[in-house]
């Protein structure tokens, strides 16, 4: 049995967090969650005294976004990739899925799969799916603008743990460029 190990947010890495740039920051920021006021409001309430504050803030805001702020985050999802070893049917199971999700609501299906067993992820992906797709648009919209929030919340925790440093970011993805996170599991080692 693999036994996987969290690395705590250590105090360095949030005071590095709180002492970088708004820029810098920020760009860190749409990495977790693609909405710029999203971004902006939690740089601009630094600094954060502990993790669980800047995790209460993400929260909040993001609860706060506006329609057109979900609609930016929800753009620049896509789904998780699935296992390499995943049979082609599943494959097209999840494709033929998400392709009836975004006809019905008109954008990605989002999900947070952080804590499930990989070989698990794909069946409750595909089970919301098809659970969510009975939803009218409004109870959906709020069901996405929820996972997105799980969503931020992991990866923020997952910014700090990674290399305990807030670094550059890469633009935020377009649907094209999935983002690995949704199934990743934390199972990284302390950077020395």
């Amino acid at each position: 049995m693999q036994t996987t190990r969290v690395t705590p947010v250590t105090a360095s890495a949030l005071a590095r967090f709180n002492a970088a740039s708004a820029d810098e920051v920020i760009r860190t920021l749409l990495t977790c969650l693609s909405s710029h006021h999203w971004a902006h409001r939690l740089a601009s309430h630094r600094p954060y005294p502990d993790l669980p504050s800047l995790l209460a803030a993400g929260d909040e805001a993001a609860y706060d976004l506006s329609p057109d702020d979900l609609t930016e985050a929800l753009a620049a999802e896509a789904l998780p990739p699935l296992p390499e070893d995943t049979y082609a049917a599943a494959h097209t199971a999840l494709s033929a899925a998400t392709a009836a999700y975004e006809r019905r609501f008109g954008h990605a299906f989002v999900i947070c799969l952080n804590g499930l067993p990989a070989n698990e992820a794909l069946d409750h992906a595909l089970a919301d799916i098809r659970s969510r797709l009975a939803n009218d648009p409004d109870e959906e919209r709020a069901v996405a603008a929820e996972e997105l929030r799980r969503l931020a919340r992991n990866r923020l925790t997952e910014v700090l743990q990674g290399c305990g440093a807030v670094t550059p970011a890469p633009p935020p993805r377009g649907r094209d460029q999935p983002r690995t996170t949704h199934t990743r599991q934390t199972t990284q080692t302390p950077t020395p």
